[in-house]
C-alpha cells in the first residue's frame, strides 16, 4: 500500500532542531564562562589577595561611606579621602614600629657590644628565689656574667645566614607594599562605583540562586562586620588597656609592646605569649610586682575578650554559635594567613547559613526538610 500520510512538517522539524541547539549553545555558554572565569583567577592568582582585601575594606568601611555620601553628596573626592585614610590607619602604625625596631635595632647592637666586653650582671632577684636560688646564682655567675663564654657563643651566629635572611625580609617587605597598593586602588574603585556593583551583584546571584542567594552575602557580609568589630576593635581596645598597665608598671617601650598587643590580640587567645613576654621583662629588671601586674590585668582583659565580647559581637551580627566563629576564626587564620580572620568567619556563616535553611521545618511537610516550593 501506498503510504498517504501527510510529510512531516517543516515547522515541526525547525522547531525540534532549534531547541536542541539552543540546549547545545547554552551548555556551551556555561562552559565557555567557567573556562573564562578559571583562566581569569589563574591570572590573577598574584593579585587576588589584594584584590580580597580591597573588597574587605570596602565592606568594613561602607556604612561609614554611605552616611558620608548622604552628608557631603557623590563625588570623586570622597572615594579618595577614604582611602586615603584607609592607608593613614595602616601606614601610620607601621611607620611608627619600623622606628622603634630600627632603635631598638641599634640598642641591640650596642647591648651585644657590652655583653662580650661585660657580660651580663645578675638581676638583684635571683639570689632571692623561693627556692634553687644558690644554684640559679651559681649558674648565672658561671655562664651569663662571663664575656668569654658570651662572645663565643654570639660569635658562633652565622652573620652569612643573618644577611639572606635580611634579603628575605626586604623582599617580602616590597611584596607585601605593592599588594597593599593595589588593595587601596581596589578599595577606591568599589567605593567609586560601589552602587553599580551592588545593583549587578544582587542581579547575577537572583539568576543564579534566586533569593537564598541574596540572603547568603548578607551573612557573610555580616560577618565581615561582626569581625571587623569582634577582632581589629577589641584587639585595639585590648592594646591601648594594656599599653596604659605598661605604662604604669614601667615595663620597657611601652607603646611599642601596646601595638604588637593589640595586632596579636585580634586573634584570639595569642594575647598571652606579648603579656607574658612583658612580664619576663619586668622580672629581669627586677621589677616582680610590676610582672605579677602585667600579668593579673592582661589575664582578665584577655579572658574577657575572648569569652565574653568577641562571642557577642562575632556570634551576635550572624547568628552563630561561638565554636563555628572560633573555627572560622583560627581555620581561616590557618589556611589563608591574615586575611583569614576575615574569609574564615565569612565563609562558616555562609555555612551556617545553608545548613539552617536545609534543617529548617517546613510547615507543609512536617519534616525537617527544605521548602523547595513543591
Amino acid at each position: 500500500m501506498t503510504d498517504l500520510s501527510p510529510p512531516p512538517s517543516p515547522d515541526t522539524i525547525t522547531v525540534e532542531a532549534s531547541d536542541s541547539t539552543g540546549t547545545i549553545q547554552r551548555r556551551a555558554r556555561g562552559f565557555l564562562a567557567l573556562f573564562f572565569v578559571a583562566i581569569g583567577l589563574y591570572t590573577l592568582k598574584g593579585f587576588l589577595p589584594a584584590l580580597l582585601w580591597g573588597c574587605v575594606f570596602a565592606i568594613s568601611i561602607w556604612p561609614l561611606y554611605r552616611r558620608a555620601e548622604l552628608r557631603f553628596g557623590r563625588s570623586d573626592w570622597l572615594p579618595l579621602v577614604f582611602t586615603l585614610a584607609v592607608a593613614l590607619i595602616f601606614l601610620v602604625p607601621v611607620s611608627l614600629v619600623g622606628v622603634k625596631v630600627a632603635d631598638e635595632a641599634r640598642s641591640a647592637l650596642e647591648w651585644i657590644d657590652d655583653v662580650r666586653n661585660n657580660g651580663i650582671p645578675m638581676p638583684e632577684w635571683v639570689p632571692h628565689l623561693p627556692f634553687l636560688s644558690a644554684q640559679a646564682t651559681n649558674w648565672w655567675q658561671n655562664h651569663m656574667t662571663s664575656p668569654q663564654r658570651l662572645s663565643h657563643l654570639l660569635h658562633s651566629v652565622d652573620v652569612g645566614h643573618g644577611m639572606q635572611m635580611t634579603k628575605q625580609v626586604g623582599s617580602q617587605l616590597a611584596r607585601r607594599g605593592t599588594l597593599f597598593a593595589f588593595s587601596l586602588l581596589t578599595l577606591f574603585f568599589l567605593l567609586k562605583d560601589g552602587d553599580s556593583v551592588i545593583r549587578k551583584c544582587l542581579l547575577g546571584s537572583q539568576r543564579l540562586f534566586g533569593e537564598q542567594g541574596e540572603s547568603l552575602a548578607k551573612q557573610m557580609i555580616s560577618s565581615v562586620h561582626g569581625t571587623l568589630a569582634g577582632l581589629v576593635l577589641v584587639g585595639l581596645g585590648e592594646g591601648a588597656i594594656m599599653g596604659i598597665v605598661y605604662m604604669a608598671t614601667g615595663a620597657p617601650q611601652p607603646l611599642l609592646f601596646a601595638m604588637v598587643t593589640a595586632v596579636a590580640a585580634m586573634i584570639p587567645f595569642l594575647a598571652w605569649p606579648t603579656v607574658g613576654l612583658v612580664a619576663l621583662l619586668l622580672l629581669a629588671k627586677s621589677s616582680m610586682i610590676g610582672a605579677i601586674v602585667v600579668m593579673a590585668i592582661g589575664s582578665v582583659v584577655i579572658f574577657i575578650a575572648d569569652h565574653f565580647i568577641r562571642p557577642a559581637l562575632i556570634g551576635g551580627s550572624t547568628k552563630m554559635p561561638f565554636l563555628w566563629v572560633l573555627l572560622g576564626i583560627l581555620g581561616g587564620a590557618e589556611t589563608w594567613g591574615l586575611l583569614g580572620l576575615f574569609l574564615g568567619p565569612a565563609i562558616m556563616a555562609a555555612l551556617h547559613l545553608l545548613w539552617t535553611i536545609w534543617t529548617e521545618v517546613n510547615p507543609r511537610k512536617g519534616i525537617y526538610a527544605p521548602d523547595t516550593g513543591s
